[in-house]
Order: C-alpha cells, then sequence, then structure tokens
C-alpha cells in the first residue's frame, strides 16, 4: 500500500506520539509498504539530518507554536490542519492516510479523504473531548471538541487504540467503528537501563507532559512534608505542559532548588535524567473523568530502570500491582498529599540498587516495546485494504 501518516508531532520533536508514529512508520516499511509522513517543521534546535537516514519520506512544512513552542491551541492547530487538508486533497493518490489527534486534524482528514475517495485509519491514543473536560473547559467547547471526535472517529476504516479502556470510550462515543486496540510501549533502543545517568543527587522526576488533568502538585504538596526527612530531596519536572505555570506557583513555597523545572530535550538527554532519578512520578487526577488513560511515561521510567510512584486511579494501579513480583515496578497510591509524601519517603530512604534497575529494564524491553505495538497496528490495517 501507499500510506501517509498525518501527525502535528514527529521526531525529533520528543514526545510519546513522535515515537509511536516513528515506529509505525518503521513497521509499515519494514512490512513492504511505501510510507510517507505528513508533519511539521520543528523548532531550530531540535533540527537535525535524520530524515536521510529514514527508510521511509517524511514531508515537512511550517507551522505555528505556542510560546513554549509546542503546537498546541487552536489557532496552531488550523495552522497544521488547513494546509494538511490541501496537501491530502491534491497531493499524490494514497491507499490509506493514517491521522493523529487532536480531532481537528481527523476532522479535516475525513473531509480531505472523502473528497479523494481514500480510506483512512484514526490513531486513538487518548480521548480528547474527555481530557477537555477534565481541564475545566467551557461546555462548549467541550460539545465542539466531542463533535469533531466524533466526526473523526466514526468515519474511520479502523481505529488503532493503544489499551483496553481508550478503546471502551470510542466504542461509546462512536459505536460501530472497527477498533483494534494494538496496546502501547516506548522506544526501548532509546530509553534502556545502559547509558549516562544524570547526577543531581536524590531526586524524583516527573517527565513529559503535565498538564491539569493530571494533577502533579500533589508531588509539590507532598514534597514539602518529606523535607523534613529527606532534607536534600528533590523533584524535577522536565518537558512542558499547561499546568506548569501553576506548578512554578506551588514550587515557590519550597525551599530553593527543592524543585527544578527543565525544558523539553532530546530524548536521549530525557532517558539519562530519568535513568538517575531515585524514582519517577506518574499522576492522574481522580475526578479528571480521564483514569482510562495509560501515561507513557510510565513505560519510558521502567525501561529505565526507575520505579514508579503513581497517584490516582485508573489502569496504572492495576498494571504496578500485578507486575510487583516479577520486577521493583514501584506502588500505587491514593491521590491525597499525605499518602503521597509516604511513598516518596519510602523511595528516597530505599533507592533502587543496580541489579533491580538490571531486572527491570530487561522485564520492561521484553514486554512494551512500542515495535510490537507498531507491528499490531500494521497487521491489523492490512486486514482492510480499499
Amino acid at each position: 500500500m501507499r500510506v501517509a501518516i498525518a501527525s502535528r508531532i514527529f521526531e525529533p520533536e520528543p514526545s510519546a506520539a513522535s515515537f509511536r508514529l516513528a515506529a509505525l512508520a518503521n513497521a509499515f516499511s519494514e512490512a513492504g509498504h511505501e510510507v510517507s509522513v505528513l508533519t511539521v517543521r520543528p523548532v531550530r534546535s531540535q533540527r537535525d539530518d535524520s530524515d536521510r537516514n529514514r527508510r521511509y519520506r517524511v514531508r515537512r512544512f511550517p507551522v505555528l507554536r505556542d510560546r513554549t513552542g509546542y503546537v498546541r491551541g487552536y489557532l496552531q492547530y488550523m495552522s497544521f490542519d488547513v494546509p494538511l487538508f490541501f496537501r491530502v486533497l491534491f497531493g499524490p493518490k494514497r491507499d490509506l492516510v493514517v491521522v493523529e489527534p487532536p480531532p481537528t486534524t481527523g476532522f479535516f482528514v475525513r473531509l480531505a479523504t472523502a473528497l479523494r475517495r481514500t480510506p483512512y485509519a484514526y490513531y486513538a491514543a487518548d480521548v480528547w473531548s474527555d481530557a477537555a473536560a477534565s481541564t475545566g473547559a467551557g461546555g462548549a467547547v467541550v460539545t465542539v471538541v466531542r463533535s469533531m471526535e466524533r466526526f473523526a472517529l466514526s468515519g474511520a476504516r479502523g481505529v488503532l487504540s493503544v489499551n483496553a479502556g481508550v478503546s471502551e470510550r470510542v466504542r461509546e462515543l462512536a459505536p460501530g467503528s472497527r477498533i483494534h486496540t494494538v496496546g502501547n510501549g516506548i522506544d526501548t533502543k532509546v530509553f534502556t537501563v545502559d547509558g549516562p545517568r544524570h547526577q543531581g543527587g536524590a531526586y524524583a522526576i516527573y517527565s513529559g507532559t503535565a498538564s491539569e488533568w493530571q494533577g502533579a502538585g500533589v508531588f509539590i504538596d507532598a514534597l514539602e512534608r518529606v523535607l523534613d526527612e529527606h532534607p536534600g530531596a528533590k523533584l524535577v519536572f522536565l518537558g512542558q505542559g499547561s499546568d506548569w505555570p501553576e506548578l512554578q506557583a506551588r514550587a515557590a513555597r519550597l525551599p530553593a532548588g527543592a524543585v527544578e523545572f527543565v525544558p523539553t530535550v532530546p530524548p536521549a538527554t530525557a532517558a539519562e535524567w530519568i535513568r538517575g532519578a531515585v524514582v519517577s512520578l506518574a499522576s492522574i487526577r481522580p475526578d479528571s473523568g480521564y483514569d482510562f488513560a495509560f501515561p507513557t511515561k510510565v513505560y519510558a521510567s521502567l525501561a529505565c530502570g526507575t520505579p514508579v510512584v503513581y497517584a490516582g486511579a485508573g489502569a496504572v494501579p492495576e498494571f504496578l500491582r500485578t507486575h510487583q513480583k516479577d520486577a521493583r515496578v514501584g506502588e500505587s497510591v491514593g491521590y491525597e498529599v499525605d499518602t503521597v509524601a509516604k511513598a516518596l519517603s519510602r523511595a528516597f530512604a530505599n533507592p533502587p540498587s543496580r541489579t533491580e534497575r538490571e531486572r527491570l529494564g530487561v522485564w520492561v524491553a521484553e514486554r512494551v516495546g512500542l515495535d510490537a505495538a507498531a507491528r499490531n497496528a500494521v497487521r491489523a490495517l492490512e486486514g482492510h485494504p480499499q
């Protein structure tokens, strides 16, 4: 098949979507399909020559970004979606287009592919309308996002879902959709136990996106209580997110240097930070309505041999409880400051040994590599040619 993958984010920009879609493009290519990726030009600091060495073609074009350099916001989305509509409509004939959220992109791809009579697949890594509702967006905004998401899902020849929870929500939003639960994971060639470690003392790390629905502020409040017992403990936020201003305001109450904010870095550098941490942190607010999600940062941390403390409900607690006997994966606790503080104190008092890290890294590499999920996706979509 001649396959196009359309996404507002792609390598070398570090994100879960970038890793997942690069693995998908590789899997399609390995299966003998002709692949092109329709994406954006990265910010200057992230540009490299990696596109020359790929087995598929990457077509990039300019896009508007927010003040943090991220393609986030309705105007930014439109700066990608509108040109994409015309690129699909007037570009080469393809047998399949795979589109990544946001729903606005799925909306325009459905219109363009309908005019070209080309099937498309929607990659549901999460449910954007639920995320919008969890951040307190206005009812009208949520209604519009949900309508666009339902439109994108219902017109797809196939919907790729990362877990059973997302599949169930897709089924509720767009009954009759042909859903393929292909799984998810992390690039275990980058996020691995082996490699340099950041030397920054004893610190816990919250890596990746920090949005309102994740509620990462609970870790700052918990650290305030932990510092009496572990005065050298630190908390590092690595990445970006809409909740950063609120997190920085909370951190200002703590002693200088107790909380550090590190903007987005290349994946290999992020892996160094994660390897050097005593523990990795992840959360989803129980009242967010988004507890079916499984943060990819959990996979990245475990692949680097760093156990996780997770606060909240959803799929992650069951995953951690199920596998505690297999390796030192970490622990899940309730979304309360006192409970989180006790878990952090235990982590700082008992950092993982080198042997425990290596065992954890090997265990994860065998189970949650992105390549397996990508191959599942390709096999699912190969069964539905036009």
